[in-house]
């Protein structure tokens, strides 16, 4: 049995939990947005709805369109392939320190729960 000495306060319609005098508190790690993947996935998103629309039928026509390189952007839109655990946990930044935008780019699992295997350990 466990037993946890807590006190539940009423401040402004919430409760809150109180912990006992002496006690460290204990405070979420702080989360660690990455611009550089937050950008690379929004861009993704952007240049997906681009193809899909029918504004550009390539993505070489596209590539030339954003003055970019085209093996570039095809690397970019694989992003749009990742796991919706593993972009949320990017958007709101509680993605492991590991996960960067460069091994990203680089050739991932297609099937979902092998991205989580292999770039994370989300649950």
């Amino acid at each position: 049995m466990v037993h946890v000495p807590i006190t539940l306060r009423h401040q402004g319609g919430r409760k809150q939990v109180v912990t006992p005098a002496g006690a460290t508190p204990w405070i979420p790690p702080p989360s660690r947005v990455d611009n550089t993947l937050v950008k690379a996935i929004v861009r993704a998103q952007r240049w997906r709805d681009m193809l899909e629309s029918g504004d550009y039928a390539t993505v070489r026509d596209l590539a030339k369109a954003e003055n970019i390189n085209e093996s570039y952007l095809g690397r970019v839109l694989r992003l749009t392939l990742l796991a919706p655990p593993i972009i949320e946990a990017i958007l709101t930044g509680k993605q492991p320190a590991t996960l960067e935008l460069e091994g990203l780019l680089k050739q991932f699992p297609v099937e979902w729960y092998q991205q989580l295997e292999a770039l994370t350990r989300i649950e």
